[in-house]
């Protein structure tokens, strides 16, 4: 184990094959601060004696659960440390940037097979789409600002029932938001990188938006999704629309979305991600009123170490019986 897992977890994983021999020394690893946190205690610091049995415990794995601090650096030390290491289970849905960004010879990225978590977010992520857009279907700002005069009054809501519903991205994450869209009694529309299944291709997004009246980016960060939602789309959206992202920051002009939510165009923005993170103190979204800005953390659930070491059980069967990793990250998109 290279990242902090509970231990009643840990047995699942011995529990796959009587062949494996598992690895958990939780002393060796940072205490973790709240459910789920692979990354954990940032202040944490191995002795080092601690500091060389990780070393070793590394060294010698063919398999590693989680990245080693979570970062890209943590992820070239444990490859190059560790000339048996063939498959590694990252903990997030986005851990093709963590294997771009450890600049990984070819020889190392032919050798280690990295499979990221892709899929078992979806349904916080959905689940805080809906939290967003029904906030501002609802008029949340309106009731902050309400609350804190004291005012009192009667008035009209929307409902989202009726509304268009355009989703970019109908991975694992944009499924669930259809699925939901579609029980909220929405007219759902989905964007794919081709057309497809009934799905419509990247390439019409500027005429699609035009209709929508919310729109849920869901995409990952790739060269082909960078700044797909441009000023140009950001323009050609309906005035009063709902602009939700919990895909990545870089696939949005963020100066552009500032634009229309300061001017009025877009009624609210629900951000989960940003084009830098964390969010520079000096950005306007803080302060603005018709924005809600989450850290890149609605992801997050007390269930998703669960989710996640069952889908590193069945990779770890896969890898014994020499099939196919799902979620296995392209080294040609890094996605």
């Amino acid at each position: 184990m290279a990242t902090p897992v509970e231990g009643e977890l840990v047995e699942r994983m011995r529990g796959v094959d009587e062949r494996l021999e598992v690895a958990f020394e939780p002393e060796l690893l940072p205490p973790p601060r709240y459910p789920s946190d692979h990354g954990g205690d940032r202040s944490f610091r191995r002795t080092p004696d601690q500091e060389r049995r990780f070393g070793e415990l590394v060294g010698a794995a063919e398999v590693l659960y989680g990245i080693p601090g979570d970062t890209p650096q943590g992820l070239a030390w444990a490859v190059r440390s560790a000339p048996r290491l063939r498959f590694v289970q990252a903990t997030s849905a986005g851990a093709g940037q963590q294997v771009r960004a450890a600049a990984l010879t070819a020889e190392e990225l032919r050798r280690v097979a990295v499979a990221s978590a892709s899929g078992v977010h979806g349904v916080p992520l959905a689940e805080w789409a809906f939290f967003g857009l029904l906030a501002f279907a609802k008029g949340l700002p309106r009731l902050l600002r309400d609350a804190r005069s004291h005012r009192w009054g009667h008035y009209p809501l929307d409902e989202l029932r009726g509304m268009t519903l355009l989703v970019v991205g109908v991975g694992a994450i944009g499924s669930e938001v259809i699925r939901l869209g579609e029980a909220f009694g929405m007219r759902v529309v989905g964007v794919a990188r081709s057309e497809r299944d009934g799905f419509h291709a990247a390439g019409e997004l500027d005429d699609l938006v035009a209709d929508a009246d919310a729109v849920v980016v869901t995409l990952p960060l790739t060269d082909e999704t960078r700044g797909l939602v441009s000023r140009e789309t950001i323009a050609r959206m309906r005035d009063g629309a709902i602009f939700v992202n919990v895909g990545r920051g870089g696939v949005v002009d963020e100066e552009a979305l500032v634009d229309a939510l300061r001017s009025g165009k877009l009624r609210g923005a629900a951000l989960d991600v940003f084009a830098e993170e964390p969010l520079p103190d000096s950005s306007p979204l803080w302060s603005m009123e018709n924005v809600l800005v989450s850290p890149h953390t609605a992801a997050l659930s007390v269930r998703e170490n669960e989710r996640i070491v069952d889908l590193f059980c069945d990779n770890l069967r896969r890898y014994l019986d020499g099939r196919p990793l799902r979620s296995r990250v392209r080294t040609d998109v890094f996605y």
